[in-house]
């Protein structure tokens, strides 16, 4: 998923709770849980699963994915405890109901997480290169001796 935007372009779409609750198709957790797409798309959840995670949800705004849902897990206090910074899980009211200063200002924060994020994945990109890199030169002083 591009962390800026999703397929439409278009960085707002996933403040309206519809188009959160689309993408839960295959979701796990239906009826007789906590956890319903329902619940998971009003506490700013997608549905963004993997080959062997079927159960990934990510927090549209702050970008913290969790996995291992139960079917009495909560997702707004799930968020809560595993992403307690997030203004949108924070929100003290709906986002069609903020004013555009207001809306504005919560983008703001949104991207304010997306760049932490990516920035973080650089980072880890750029480690992983090192290490490979430091790997190659012991290799190679290794092979000279």
């Amino acid at each position: 998923m591009d962390l800026g935007n999703d397929s439409t372009n278009d960085p707002t779409k996933l403040y309206i709770y519809e188009n959160r609750l689309q993408t839960f198709v295959g979701w796990p957790f239906e009826e007789g849980c906590v956890c319903t797409p329902e619940n998971m798309a009003k506490a700013g959840f997608i549905h963004t699963p993997s080959d062997n995670s079927p159960d990934v949800a990510q927090c549209f705004f702050c970008l913290k994915e969790l996995e291992g849902w139960e079917p009495e897990d909560d997702p707004e206090k799930e968020h809560k405890t595993h992403s307690p910074n997030c203004d949108f899980i924070l929100l003290k009211k709906t986002v069609d109901s903020l004013t555009v200063e207001e809306f504005l200002k919560l983008q703001k924060e949104r991207q304010k997480f997306i760049i932490k994020k990516k920035c973080g994945q650089a980072i880890d990109k750029y480690e992983d290169a090192v290490k490979l890199k430091r790997t190659q030169i012991i290799q190679s002083a290794m092979d000279e001796e």
